[in-house]
């Protein structure tokens, strides 16, 4: 069994990569096809080539990264790589959640580690290629300092209480860890813009003017009651621009970028704005807390039955079955699995964007909405053409001839 789950294992990472690689291709073959009538007022040929080049340089990039990270991961399984990890923890602790804390720790701080130069690549070479790229050493320094710090105070209690749960051969106790971590899931999001964000941007209160009077106005409108109105320095890691709704109830608040209100005029954001509280509106939000936690649950309960099996441990070569190494094991598994999943997910998604367009045109104006969503793809460089198949796998939001096609008609 041990044997079959091994080259099961190996199948699924040379499968990922190849698959992706082949979806990127048919992506890649778009890029020579002529822009459509629609799409021409958008870039103008010097744009558009400068777009072009911007999906070349970045595929290319992801191409690389993907195959180092496929061959890195190889060559540890094949060398023996996690039976050397688990020898290792064993030598200082038979304690299995102090074993987990310690196995799972290594390698994440050395996957960090490992993917520093390629997030600087990206960051300092090929963003600031193309004038996107306003991050300072100093910021992408502490940025990863923050990230450890946060692991350790958020990512070690989640991952103990878990070992914990698991290490109970009752079976039922992986319905107190769905428990467990779907309240901190609902907790982190109640949290995140109050706690997680001013730890890496500062946010501040949008300031008296006309801008905040045409979101009161549409708020009042529509009923949606604000709990704030901020603005956020996107500016300090990237020109480009963005909005978003976060938090729920008391702690829902709308937060832009300023670079978002640089490149926006007031309408135009208010239809960015539109379009985002039409999520709330829609229930599209509470829904994706409801399918994250029903697909937490399942995850969690097919862990439940498959980690009891020494096979999911001794298919990574080590010679004591774990929960630590099972859980690697039957993570590269169900990854897969979940990733079919995750199409229809996506495909859910992209319907969730036309519902939260057509309620943005309902309430100010399909001028605005489009205007607003064609400066940003502009301002960001989008590619306009993206394979169907690409789009069908990956992307969660419709491209954007899609949307102006489908705000047109609305």
């Amino acid at each position: 069994m041990a044997f079959i789950i091994f080259w099961l294992i190996i199948f699924i990472i040379v499968f990922d990569f190849l698959s992706d690689q082949f979806l990127a291709y048919l992506n890649n073959t778009y890029r020579s096809k002529p822009l459509p009538e629609m799409a021409k007022g958008i870039y103008d040929a010097l744009e558009y080539e400068r777009s072009q080049n911007y999906e070349k340089d970045t595929s290319r990039f992801g191409f690389v990264s993907a195959l180092f990270s496929t061959l890195l991961l190889l060559v540890f399984i094949f060398a023996g790589g996690f039976p050397f990890l688990d020898n290792f923890v064993r030598s200082f602790t038979n304690h299995p959640v102090i074993m987990a804390l310690m196995f799972f720790g290594i390698l994440g701080f050395a996957s960090s580690l490992i993917g520093i130069p390629f997030s600087w690549y990206r960051t300092f070479v090929i963003e600031e290629r193309y004038g996107f790229n306003k991050t300072t050493y100093k910021t992408f320094l502490t940025d990863i300092l923050k990230s450890w710090l946060l692991s350790l105070l958020i990512g070690v209690p989640l991952l103990a209480f878990v070992v914990w749960i698991f290490d109970d051969v009752s079976a039922y106790m992986w319905l107190w860890a769905w428990l467990g971590i779907s309240l901190f899931m609902l907790g982190f999001n109640y949290l995140y813009s109050t706690l997680i964000v001013p730890l890496f941007n500062k946010q501040t209160p949008l300031e008296e003017g006309p801008l905040k009077e045409s979101i009161e106005e549409f708020a009042l409108k529509t009923g949606f009651k604000l709990s704030g109105i901020f603005v956020i320095d996107g500016s300090k890691r990237s020109s480009k621009a963005n909005a978003y709704f976060a938090g729920f109830g008391s702690k829902k608040r709308i937060v832009l970028f300023d670079t978002l209100i640089n490149k926006l005029n007031n309408d135009e954001i208010v239809a960015v704005l539109a379009h985002e509280i039409g999520h709330y509106k829609k229930k599209h939000i509470i829904k994706n807390i409801i399918l994250s936690v029903i697909s937490l649950g399942l995850m969690l309960f097919l862990l439940s039955s498959f980690i009891r099996y020494p096979a999911f441990s001794y298919a990574l070569g080590v010679q004591e079955a774990s929960f630590h190494v099972g859980a690697v094991s039957f993570s590269i598994i169900y990854g897969f699995i979940s990733s079919f999943f995750g199409i229809f997910l996506n495909k859910y998604s992209r319907y969730n964007e036309y519902e939260a367009d057509a309620y943005a045109v309902k309430h100010t104006s399909k001028a605005s909405l489009e205007t607003a969503l064609v400066k940003l793809a502009r301002a960001n460089l989008s590619n306009l053409q993206p394979h169907p198949w690409y789009v069908f796998v990956y992307y969660s939001h419709p491209p954007l001839l899609k949307r102006i096609a489908h705000i047109r008609s609305l």
